[in-house]
């Protein structure tokens, strides 16, 4: 079976801590916010650690381009940070790609989107009759090419050890070669209610709730920042999950 994007293995990297947070929707000053603290907390620990970004960068919240400015500069001093692709950043490069057949982006968060690169799509669309394909190619004119490497980029997956992060979570019992990229990103049921029936843990968002979710082998941490919520940092350290609690 191919598979579109990467599936990376970190077992056996010396990683002190691992700090994981998802479904970041367009809110940067969040973002910076939880890395800022990220750091802070980090600065006891000897070696190197890992910051691991679950998806979902752009749609709903204002900044999706500087969060994706931010995402394609280096990480912070001693760490290395993989970001995987989330089901919003996955449609958002298939617009791009083929506006006609992704036309239903426009109704999933994308105009906060695209006015974060200064494009108003809803005075181009209804008052000056612009097509949607005029429509994407204004955004690929202002769109920096370098975040749309990055969308193309993102992995889908990323294990350490029997830790394993993906976006939405897996179908139940069906080995991590057999699942498929939309799999990982869209998925729901039956994955929230009997978790992933492997010798795993997942973590993972997509599934927006007021609190962290800590369920049947996975823990669930997209906190609905976008949505009047909170940007949660899950950090793994010695093999404890632990929610970094707010400075």
């Amino acid at each position: 079976m191919q598979h579109q994007r990467d599936r990376i293995d970190l077992t056996g990297r010396d990683y002190t801590a691992i700090y994981a947070l998802s479904d970041i929707h367009g809110c940067y000053d969040e973002m910076v916010e939880a890395e800022r603290r990220i750091i802070a907390d980090a600065r006891s620990l000897p070696g190197r650690k890992l910051l691991m970004y679950l998806g979902d960068y752009v749609d709903r919240g204002p900044r999706s381009g500087d969060v994706l400015a931010h995402l394609s500069a280096p990480p912070p001093e001693g760490f290395d940070r993989y970001a995987l692709c989330g089901n919003h950043d996955d449609v958002f490069l298939r617009f791009l790609d083929d506006p006609d057949a992704n036309i239903h982006w426009l109704e999933f968060g994308a105009l906060p989107t695209l006015a974060s690169y200064g494009i108003d799509a809803r005075h181009m669309l209804f008052d000056l009759g612009y097509s949607v394909g005029e429509l994407r190619d204004t955004v690929l004119r202002v769109m920096p090419a370098a975040h749309i490497d990055l969308l193309r980029s993102l992995a889908i997956a990323v294990t350490f050890g029997s830790t394993l992060f993906v976006h939405a979570g897996i179908k139940p019992g069906l080995p991590l070669s057999e699942q498929t990229d939309e799999d990982l990103m869209w998925i729901r049921e039956p994955f929230l209610s009997v978790g992933p029936q492997l010798p795993l843990l997942v973590v993972h968002g997509h599934t927006p709730g007021s609190h962290p979710v800590f369920g049947l082998s996975r823990i669930g941490i997209d906190t609905a920042v976008s949505m009047g919520g909170t940007l949660t940092i899950l950090k793994i350290t010695e093999g404890k999950q632990t929610i970094l609690p707010s400075i």
